[in-house]
């Protein structure tokens, strides 16, 4: 199925996808028709897997979700987990994903950020949940997927008290990766794909869904290492190794 992108700028690759989220007169805020376009994204992503870099427009990732649809929205809008159902399924793409973020990170964007596995930070980053000043609270996964990522303490001063991450708060807590000057972010979160592109794509895939796995358990790492022990990749790549180590000697 085809789709017409109204919300997102979406360039395909051969070996990734990029996302810009396109709503530049709302600071980027998610709404129903991007959370539908991000949805067929993630199905391109989940037919044919490949890296996904996810980043905002004109110097802001998103300024949170579409108030005067939060506003419409009740009961049975919650229990079908707009968000939060879409955050999981970015969470659980096959290959890595990486958000590259400047300006504003609030409410539904922090939440959308948190769902990828690597974040990179321009110097203007704030990282925020505001959704209690709103009457609601951060029901996409950041109550759960923040403290996992930066610790239950952090995490309950930035969703009950309020606090706002700068970018060097969340290189300290290990939210993001690297500080790079705006101008360089992209170029950055390139490289860092690039990076990953090299790895042995299956070896990438194994290890995401081990890492993702609800419980640590041996035989989870044991079984994915078996698939890996009997693929191509690891007979040629270990091969070249020893045979450059060689070489150099």
């Amino acid at each position: 199925m085809t789709i017409s992108y109204e919300t997102l700028l979406v360039d395909e690759k051969d070996d990734r996808v990029v996302v810009t989220l396109n709503r530049p007169h709302a600071r980027n805020a998610i709404n129903a028709r991007m959370v539908e376009e991000l949805h067929h994204v993630c199905g391109l992503l989940e037919q044919q897997p490949r890296l996904l870099l996810l980043t905002g427009q004109n110097g802001v990732f998103a300024g949170g979700a579409d108030i005067a649809e939060l506003l419409r929205r009740g009961r049975d809008e919650a229990l079908r987990g707009i968000n939060s159902r879409l955050f999981e399924r970015v969470r659980r793409l096959p290959l890595p994903t990486v958000a590259a973020l400047d300006g504003w990170v609030l409410g539904g964007g922090a939440e959308l950020s948190y769902a990828c596995d690597v974040r990179i930070a321009g110097p203007d980053t704030v990282f925020g949940n505001p959704e209690p000043d709103l009457g609601i609270m951060a029901a996409a996964g950041a109550c759960w997927r923040l403290t996992e990522l930066v610790g239950e303490s952090l995490a309950k001063q930035v969703l009950l008290a309020g606090r706002r991450l700068d970018a060097s708060a969340a290189l300290a807590a290990g939210l993001v990766i690297d500080v790079v000057p705006a101008d360089q972010l992209l170029a950055e979160a390139h490289a860092l794909l690039d990076r990953m592109a090299r790895s042995s794509l299956t070896a990438l895939r194994l290890t995401k869904l081990v890492v993702n796995a609800p419980a640590a358990h041996p035989v989870a790492d044991d079984l994915a290492q078996a698939v890996l022990f009997e693929g191509p990749d690891k007979q040629e790549r270990m091969t070249r190794f020893l045979s450059e180590r060689r070489k150099a000697r």
